[in-house]
């Protein structure tokens, strides 16, 4: 295990994603906001990018540097092993962020590593110029602290975008925050998993394909598959034994209903091309006239809140409602996430857990009632 991986995840999701990493068996190095570094071979780059259910992208880091100057930044970049992974004739396009850093215009760090990278390539390869016609290695560096990390993307299309959902609902929330909202609600195989404002499905759909075990990137492809380092066999191995992993038998089911026939067809089709529709009931329903059915229950939910659907007014509405109504649903867990920091005021009941998320930059509360009064 010679290469360090950085996986980025959405703030908030980090202890998730490194549960996730330590059980597929890798040795996590450092966490920070946001991301998390571990050890690993060439293979881990393909068993990661299928597997990590919660994590935005996976990176084989380069190295890092201290950079308080651009003359710094600079000798740093060019010190580093590029030639490692970069071919004579590829592409190596650069994007990055700074943060509390002395160097915060991107766009000048933006150049100065380029020049960098090209000045080592250039020399190592004993030419003047570079087509950058080949393979394409997507750079990426983060200054934190005039600390910059170094690394080149080996997801291409965020993994968040597992495949399945080619058309979403007005507000969509991202498959990997869905994901967390899932395995926070710690489901089960006896208790119903009940999404009443299901929307285009993914809550439930994350909900189902972590209970089946399926690999949230078994379906799409990476550009890491073009590195000829991540040989093709490699990948085979690992979308093979994440095949295998899937469970069968499992008697699991997640409800998602919605109050609109559009987004009813529109969770069934992505229920569909994820490979879980037979273990899912989706259907029209308003939310404020589920029942529990006589079964054991968890109900969790991203309702309409002021920046999606709904006006600030009609939203807090509905959280009166839905606290006046979901008390009907005897013991059942109740979990929501909304951006409304006085929800739990509107909803009538003190949450026994909440807990911060982030939908892309948006702050948002996991309200997490574990007891129904």
């Amino acid at each position: 295990m010679n290469i360090e991986y950085v996986a980025t995840c959405l703030f908030g999701l980090e202890g998730l994603l490194g549960e996730e990493i330590d059980n597929l068996g890798y040795k996590r190095i450092e966490t920070m906001d946001g991301r998390i570094s571990f050890q690993g071979d060439e293979y881990t780059a393909c068993v990661a990018n299928i597997n990590l259910r919660f994590a935005e992208r996976v990176y084989i880091k380069i190295g890092d540097i201290e950079a308080l100057t651009f003359d710094e930044l600079f000798e740093g970049t060019k010190s580093l092993p590029w030639e490692e992974w970069i071919g004579k004739e590829d592409s190596f396009p650069v994007r990055g962020h700074s943060i509390k850093s002395a160097l915060f215009s991107v766009p000048d760090c933006q150049k100065i590593i380029k020049k960098a990278v090209a000045t080592r390539l250039g020399k190592i390869y004993n030419t003047e110029w570079l087509k950058e016609t080949g393979i394409k290695y997507q750079i990426d560096f983060f200054l934190f602290k005039n600390r910059c990390t170094l690394m080149i993307d080996t997801s291409g299309t965020p993994l968040h975008k597992r495949g399945y959902r080619p058309k979403s609902n007005d507000a969509p929330i991202r498959e990997t925050l869905a994901a967390a909202l899932a395995k926070l609600a710690r489901p089960r195989e006896d208790v119903l998993f009940w999404d009443p404002f299901c929307g285009s499905g993914t809550v439930a759909i994350e909900a189902t394909m972590l209970m089946l075990n399926i690999a949230p990137g078994l379906k799409r492809g990476f550009c890491g598959e073009e590195f000829p380092r991540l040989k093709k066999e490699l990948w085979d191995k690992a979308r093979q034994e994440a095949k295998e992993r899937i469970k069968k038998d499992s008697t699991f089911v997640a409800y998602a209903s919605d109050i609109d026939p559009e987004c009813v067809k529109l969770a069934q089709e992505n229920a569909k091309n994820a490979g879980v529709y037979s273990n899912m009931r989706i259907f029209q329903r308003d939310a404020l006239t589920i029942e529990t059915e006589g079964k054991r229950g968890t109900v969790v939910c991203n309702p309409p809140y002021g920046e999606r659907l709904f006006s600030i007014k009609e939203a807090e509405k509905l959280y009166k409602k839905m606290g006046e109504h979901f008390k009907s649903l005897d013991k059942w867990q109740i979990y929501v996430i909304t951006s409304h920091e006085d929800f739990a005021r509107l909803y009538g009941r003190k949450p026994d857990k909440v807990r911060k998320l982030y939908n892309g930059m948006l702050p948002c509360y996991y309200y997490q009632f574990f007891k129904n009064k």
